[in-house]
């Protein structure tokens, strides 16, 4: 269903996509839901699991056009990116020093825990910014 806000719905303002190859809000719900469920909440768990693993990549814009963002359901979205945050959150709450230590491959290079965290924390602060211009720009119209 679509809320009316004014002139625009709900549903017209989630898909609203600043430029071409920027995400609209629903995209940034869905990209960070599978990002999360399946990249950062896997790596977690197989450097947890395993000596050394070799992690995965994550092509966002490959898999965004792939399983079409747009027609999805941008409130199950943020819900399930929720979820797999907390279990990501509940899983790093364990972490000792020595895990935080433990070191896989990724992209080429050795990264400990540490790093692997670090780096959620900018892809977090790169879609709050991203976001945060958005409803700026969403605003203004």
């Amino acid at each position: 269903s679509s809320e009316s806000t004014g002139s625009k719905s709900v549903t017209d303002e989630m898909a609203f996509q600043p430029a071409p190859d920027r995400f609209s809000l629903l995209e940034h719900a869905c990209h960070l839901r599978d990002l999360e469920r399946e990249g950062y909440l896997v790596r977690i768990r197989r450097m947890l699991a395993e000596p050394g693993p070799a992690l995965e990549s994550f092509d966002g814009a490959a898999v965004a056009a792939a399983r079409a963002y747009l027609l999805q359901d941008g409130r199950a979205a943020a819900h399930a990116f929720a979820a797999a945050r907390h279990e990501s959150m509940r899983l790093i709450g364990t972490l000792t020093d020595a895990d935080l230590a433990r070191e896989a491959t990724f992209a080429g290079k050795r990264v400990s825990f540490g790093d692997l965290l670090a780096m959620m924390v900018e892809h977090d602060r790169e879609h709050r910014q991203e976001i945060e211009a958005l409803m700026g720009k969403m605003e203004a119209d």
